[in-house]
């Protein structure tokens, strides 16, 4: 069955911390959710690479994902290369996303900064009648996490209030990575109440896009103006 939203991300654990009241949210409503891994995360610090997927698993049946893919590339060592480009085409093909979530492009670790821009080429590269094997696929939309740190503001604001334990619960899963269980929820809580603060709700995930939003019915805009 065709995906209506799959996130990308660099890391084991990456897309549970950035979106992963996202993937509950849709998930809830009866889309079909997944989650693609670029690596297992086998140059972290804590843990091993099938401690990681053990935890990794739990995680993606606490979201409620359909599907949770593993890229298997080099923790540290990935590249916009031709041939990681080719590989994802095929995750996209096979799985043929309406909506892909992606990484914001300004980040400290290279992983995270290469991501957004190798699996944006690989969804324009998917879209092309003669590029590798399998039938051609563009997702509809690119969507990308936003983060604390840029000046900028997110385009939109999920409300995840709803959600919020859930994911705390995705990521805890993660033990080896996050030992302290009680200041990383405290953290996931405060991240996410910045964004709640935006929109008038408790908890809230903040996401940017390219293009310009198409809006049908201005008298009922949510979000107080004054």
């Amino acid at each position: 069955m065709p995906l209506d939203l799959l996130a990308f991300a660099a890391h084991r654990d990456d897309i549970d911390i950035t979106c992963g009241g996202l993937l509950l949210r849709m998930a809830e409503k009866g889309y079909q959710v997944g989650a693609c891994d670029l690596s297992q995360g086998e140059m972290g610090t804590r843990g091993s690479a099938p401690e990681r997927k053990a935890e990794c698993e739990e995680a993606a049946r606490i979201l409620g994902l359909a599907v949770r893919v593993n890229c298997g590339f080099p923790d540290a060592a990935i590249f916009n290369t031709r041939e990681y480009q080719a590989r994802l085409v095929e995750i996209l093909r096979e799985h043929r996303p309406k909506v892909v979530v992606l990484p914001v492009h300004e980040q400290r670790h290279p992983d995270h900064r290469i991501t957004p821009q190798l699996v944006f080429d690989a969804c324009y590269f998917a879209g092309l009648e003669k590029f590798g094997t399998g039938k051609k696929h563009r997702p509809h939309k690119i969507l990308y996490c936003h983060s604390s740190f840029e000046d900028r503001k997110p385009t939109f604001v999920v409300d995840i209030t709803a959600q919020m334990e859930k994911k705390v619960a995705a990521v805890l899963a993660y033990k080896t990575q996050f030992p302290d269980r009680e200041k990383t929820a405290e953290w996931l809580r405060a991240r996410a109440r910045a964004y709640g603060l935006m929109i008038g709700t408790t908890y809230g995930e903040g996401y940017t896009q390219r293009e310009v939003m198409q809006v049908d019915d201005v008298v009922a805009l949510p979000v107080a103006s004054i």
